[in-house]
């Protein structure tokens, strides 16, 4: 049913059922009464998820051509398209941010292409709550805002398929439910623990007086011996009735609740795939940070750029591919040090060296050129420097 415009829109409710009961509620409320923490909502799981969705999203990402020289980059309107407002609402990262955390999160993230013609004008993204998938005896249907949709007019960014239907992706729902809730109870322990706090002071009264059989006579005995006017001021008891104790108090470190979380963050992050480094726990590590650039980001970044060629291109030769060089974690020098000895062999030339290191192009460094007062290479086989070098072998010098 269309919306007009002005019109509100009430925000969906859930029904649920519970021991014979009936619940009408919005979701939120649901979760909270049940004590469920959605993975969404869960800090650890939030900054991991993001992390690998920050670092997918930083990628350039081209259209290439097939040729018979190699694979170059092609710069026209499609490229352009995908590369820069793929959505009219969100910027191109906040688009390929929100792909990404649905793939990780729930495990499908659909997209519905918008044409003009036969151009593409839009791409629009699909909330979580908005569709459903129906698996068919061989294939899928999708349903949004009760519209059926076949498997080639959306576009579905997988994650984790499912065994049975690998068209349908599970994300890290299972894997990651048990431990977010660990965390949630140990954080409310913890908070417990804060709000109140084992007292530091223990005193022993003999058990014979009076006063102390009551706790009216409790108070009492309190107000008059060891409550101070003012702060800082001694107290004064009797020595033959009481005897004072201080005693440290249960902490997080006693409970072990403090390393019980660094646990299942570590847990976190190892399932999601990112360095414990990234969630706060341990020091960040150079080679780990590589290798998951290399072994998490990347193939979540394959998948889509398959599923972007495969229903956005018709073209066998054009394909679309993410650019992941500077994901890596590498010094200027040691960047610096690789892009030279680069232009040295006359792989790349100087302009796209400095592009490279996000210089701007300058005139006249576009051809390839060798080392030997960098000449061009065409004039590579101008050099005398081999036919001097045997004339002097020659003469015995």
């Amino acid at each position: 049913m269309s919306k007009r415009k002005g019109q509100k829109v009430r925000a969906p409710t859930q029904s649920r059922s519970i021991s014979g009961l009936t619940w009408l509620c919005a979701p939120d409320t649901f979760s909270s009464l049940i004590g469920y923490t959605a993975l969404a909502d869960n800090p650890e799981v939030q900054t991991a998820v993001q992390r690998v969705a920050d670092l997918v999203s930083s990628m350039s990402l081209h259209l290439k051509e097939n040729t018979k020289d190699g694979d170059r980059r092609l710069e026209n309107e499609l490229s352009r398209k995908v590369d820069i407002t793929p959505c009219k609402f969100t910027t191109r990262k906040g688009w390929v941010e929100t792909i990404v955390r649905d793939m990780l999160l729930s495990g499908n993230s659909i997209h519905i292409p918008h044409y003009a013609g036969s151009l593409l004008d839009d791409i629009e993204p699909i909330p979580q709550r908005k569709f459903s998938i129906t698996d068919l005896d061989y294939g899928y249907t999708v349903q949004i805002r009760g519209r059926t949709f076949q498997h080639d007019e959306i576009l579905h960014f997988v994650h984790n398929p499912d065994p049975e239907h690998p068209w349908h992706g599970r994300g890290h729902r299972v894997s990651l439910q048990g431990i977010v809730n660990q965390i949630s109870r140990a954080r409310q322990t913890a908070s417990k623990l804060m709000e109140s706090p084992t007292p530091s002071i223990i005193v022993k009264v003999d058990g014979l007086t009076e006063e102390f059989a009551s706790l009216e006579g409790r108070r009492k005995l309190s107000a008059q011996y060891l409550d101070s006017s003012e702060n800082g001021q001694p107290w004064f008891i009797p020595a033959e009735a009481f005897s004072v104790e201080k005693v440290t108090p249960l902490n997080l470190d006693d409970l072990a609740i403090i390393d019980s979380i660094n646990l299942d963050k570590r847990t976190v992050a190892s399932i999601i795939g990112v360095p414990p480094f990234l969630v706060g726990v341990g020091d960040f590590d150079q080679d780990e940070y590589n290798a998951f650039v290399r072994f998490v980001v990347l193939p979540i970044a394959r998948a889509i750029e398959q599923e972007l060629t495969q229903k956005l291109i018709i073209s066998p030769k054009w394909y679309f591919r993410f650019n992941p060089r500077s994901l890596y974690a590498y010094s200027f020098a040691e960047t610096g040090e690789v892009i030279c000895n680069l232009v040295d062999r006359a792989i790349v030339d100087r302009n796209e060296a400095r592009d490279a290191l996000e210089y701007d192009p300058r005139e006249g460094l576009s051809e390839l050129a060798v080392l030997e007062n960098y000449i061009p290479y065409t004039k590579i086989g101008d050099q005398k420097k081999l036919d001097q070098t045997s004339q002097t072998k020659g003469d015995g010098k």
